[in-house]
Formats: structure tokens, C-alpha cells, sequence
């Protein structure tokens, strides 16, 4: 996410529209040190003034940052980790400016059944999100979507930028939003709102989003 622009800030629950840049975003891009552990599937590096704030870019850009089994057990690690690390006082998970996470890896879904989604404990690294003692922040431009809108939500704050597009297009594939999306999204939009997104697809950008937020 290399510029944000004006950004929506969604607290789910309280919603402000933030005419500032997200502090931890440039005009040139994101910065890693190479000191950080090695993943495949995401960055993470250690940012703010006073270098309190855990920063997690999720990292598939060819992609769109699908979500795959292998990105989420990393994304799971590295949230656990920060959780962990006295000197983390928040937590950021962004992508890029095309996608936040265009939404799950179908082609490495397409053939699970119930039995072995049990036995694996599909989605069990979620639960490191939902469960993490610190704040973290969604910071999100470009898609977000079916599981990336998902993740989001997980989150207990979101940054918009002006070309976030959120979504639960799963109807369109003959699903339903399996990871959350059922019971997040009424809580955070209504149930009026929540249906319709689920039932139609459509994307809503970041201006919609703030609207209809509680």
C-alpha cells in the first residue's frame, strides 16, 4: 500500500472519516529489514516512532493475496508472535494497493470435503486473529473480498483507502461466506445491509462501507 490517500477509519461500532495517511505508509512504499523471519506468504517488520507497532503485509501478489492454508498458518505465527512481544503495542495487516486479499484460494478449496476440513482443522489459524490480546488494525486498499472482507472484519479496526472495494461475492460461486462473514457482517452493518451484500455480491467501496457502519 504504497498510497493511501484519504482513508474511511471503521471501528466497527464507531465510524470517522480521517482525512490523514496512515502513518506507517509512504509515498515510496513499505520498508522490511532484512532482521525480520522469513515467510513466503507475508512481510512483517516492526514500525511507528517509537517502534511499538507490528506490521504483517500479506504477500501473494500474483495472487491478489489469496487466502491459502500456508499464507494463514504464517499470518497466525506472526500475530501470535507480536502478541507475545512486550514491545508490540498494535498490530497492522495490510496488502497492496491492488488487493488486500482478493479472497480465499479456491483452487486449494475446491476439493475438501467436511471430513477433512474436520480432521485439518480448516481455519483453525483464525482463531489467532480473534483471539489476539492486542488491537489490530486492517489496513486496507484494493480488493478485499469473499475471505479478504472476512479477515478484515476480524480485525478491530479497519483503514479504508479510496480504492478499497469490500464484498461477499461467495453467492456467485454457489457458497455462502463460510469464515464469518454471516455473522459479522449484521453486526456491523445490519441485517438489511449484510443481506444484501451477501445476496447480490456486489462490492461496496470505502465511502459505502463507512455509511453503513454502526
Amino acid at each position: 500500500m504504497a498510497s493511501m490517500g484519504v482513508v474511511s477509519r471503521i471501528f466497527l461500532g464507531k465510524n470517522v472519516i480521517n482525512k490523514s495517511r496512515v502513518a506507517v505508509v509512504s509515498n515510496t512504499g513499505i520498508k522490511f529489514y532484512s532482521a525480520a523471519p522469513a515467510y513466503e506468504n507475508i512481510k512483517i517488520d516492526v514500525v511507528g516512532a517509537k517502534k511499538n507497532v507490528g506490521l504483517i503485509q500479506l504477500h501473494r501478489p500474483k495472487a491478489l493475496n489469496a487466502l491459502c492454508k500456508p499464507l494463514f498458518v504464517e499470518l497466525g505465527k506472526a500475530v501470535n508472535d507480536f502478541d507475545a512481544d512486550n514491545n508490540i503495542a498494535a498490530i497492522i495487516i495490510t496488502g497492496n494497493e491492488k488487493a488486500f486479499a482478493a479472497g480465499a484460494d479456491i483452487k486449494e478449496m475446491q476439493n475438501n470435503t467436511y471430513s477433512h476440513n474436520t480432521k485439518e482443522g480448516f481455519l483453525r489459524e483464525w482463531e489467532d486473529i480473534s483471539n489476539c490480546g492486542k488491537p489490530i488494525i486492517a489496513a486496507v486498499n484494493g480488493f478485499a473480498l469473499g475471505g479478504g472482507c472476512e479477515l478484515a472484519m476480524l480485525c478491530d479496526i479497519i483503514y479504508a483507502g479510496e480504492k478499497a472495494k469490500f464484498g461477499q461475492p461467495e453467492i456467485n460461486i454457489g457458497t455462502i461466506p463460510g469464515a464469518g462473514g454471516t455473522q459479522r457482517l449484521p453486526r456491523y452493518v445490519g441485517k438489511s445491509k449484510a443481506m444484501e451484500i451477501v445476496l447480490t455480491g456486489n462490492f461496496i467501496d470505502a465511502h459505502e462501507a463507512e455509511k453503513m457502519g454502526k
